[in-house]
């Protein structure tokens, strides 16, 4: 699928133009998305009826930044998933980044995290993200333990060539196939981008050969696991769980 760069004002013509050179797109006429460019950075949107409104991310203010101040800190599911524990803040390798939000909590909480992100346009809106939310005297330094990997996370985890991150985390595309799942707009939106991780049995497997002390998979609540060997710990929520693969303690870490 090819999507056009659209600048909403004159003045971010440039920058689009940009972007289109930076993704290898072309320009066709209209394809069903169209990433746009305005003031308030990049966006993706679907033209067709009954679409929901844009997607874009957005670090600084909305949901991101009322979980920042009121989600609980290190008390948050998440966080214990991860083994974040008084002293240790592991260093989180996280293999499907999507829109950055779980990677976005972790380096709240003071993890270094590298984030990969296989889809291009994902990435984009990602990279735009947190280009944005670099200019955010508050949110900064948040940003800078943040480093955005464009690419396939199983080749790249294969072929990892520096210090192994001491905790990969995992939140693969589910394959739903009941509708009332697709009710945010970013599946809406992304699903026809990215489809169903059909290859996460691999990703489990090259996340457990890189990882030096836990895999983190969340997963829907009622999902199965992703075949292969059972998770030793489960943490469950309303809506998800996460299923945790422990390789060593992270007590060494102190």
């Amino acid at each position: 699928m090819v999507i056009p760069v659209q600048a909403l004002e004159p003045c971010f013509e440039a920058q689009a133009q940009q972007w289109q050179s930076r993704l290898g797109l072309p320009s066709p006429e209209d394809l069903g998305l169209i990433l746009e460019l305005g003031a308030q950075g990049l966006q993706l949107r679907d033209l067709g009826p009954e679409a929901p409104g844009p997607v874009r991310v957005d670090f600084v203010e909305g949901a991101a930044a009322h979980r920042r101040q009121f989600g609980g800190g290190s008390g948050q599911m998440i966080a214990k998933a991860v083994g974040i524990q008084p002293g240790i803040r592991p260093n989180i390798l996280d293999a499907t980044a999507g829109l950055g939000r779980d990677a976005f909590v972790l380096a709240t909480l003071g993890c270094s995290m590298t984030l990969i992100e296989r889809q291009p346009v994902i990435a984009a809106l990602l990279a735009d993200g947190l280009e944005r939310a670099l200019q955010s005297l508050d949110i900064q330094p948040i940003i800078q333990r943040m480093r955005l990997v464009t690419g396939n996370a199983i080749s790249l985890m294969q072929h990892w060539s520096e210090v192994p991150p001491q905790v990969i985390y995992l939140d693969p595309m589910f394959p739903h196939r009941d509708k009332s799942a697709l009710v945010k707009k970013e599946m809406r939106l992304f699903r026809p981008l990215v489809g169903d991780d059909e290859d996460a049995v691999l990703l489990l497997e090259s996340a457990l050969a890189l990882a030096s002390h836990r895999v983190v998979v969340k997963r829907p609540r009622k999902a199965p696991c992703i075949s292969g060997p059972t998770p030793s710990l489960v943490l469950e929520g309303k809506s998800s769980r996460y299923d945790i693969y422990p390789k060593r303690s992270l007590k060494t870490l102190l």
